[in-house]
């Protein structure tokens, strides 16, 4: 994955030499030349390139966050609620005040 931005920096590097190396050119010239034809694009690219992975990221954390809500939600949940089931909570005894 990485093949491309290590070999246009080695593009740049020999671009950079070239300039330092020339008799019209100088030191400052190679610097400039390195850092606006070699690091520069190749940090936006990475950069780019690595955008999916930060999304994937992202979500994945908002999930396990959402489900661990979720399970702190539903333990809280089933402690505070009541019995909700088919049977009778009177345990067959027959409320006061009405006929059976």
């Amino acid at each position: 994955m990485y093949i491309v931005p290590i070999g246009w920096l080695y593009v740049a590097l020999m671009m950079a030499v070239a300039e330092a190396t020339n008799t019209n050119g100088t030191v400052l010239g190679a610097v400039f030349t390195f850092v606006l034809y070699g690091v520069v694009p190749v940090a936006l690219v990475v950069y780019l390139m690595g955008a999916p992975a930060r999304r994937r990221a992202i979500k994945a954390q908002a999930a396990s966050e959402l489900a661990a809500q979720r399970a702190q939600a539903s333990s809280d949940a089933s402690i505070a609620q009541p019995d909700t089931g088919s049977h009778s909570s009177t345990n067959g005894a027959t409320p006061v005040g009405e006929k059976s």
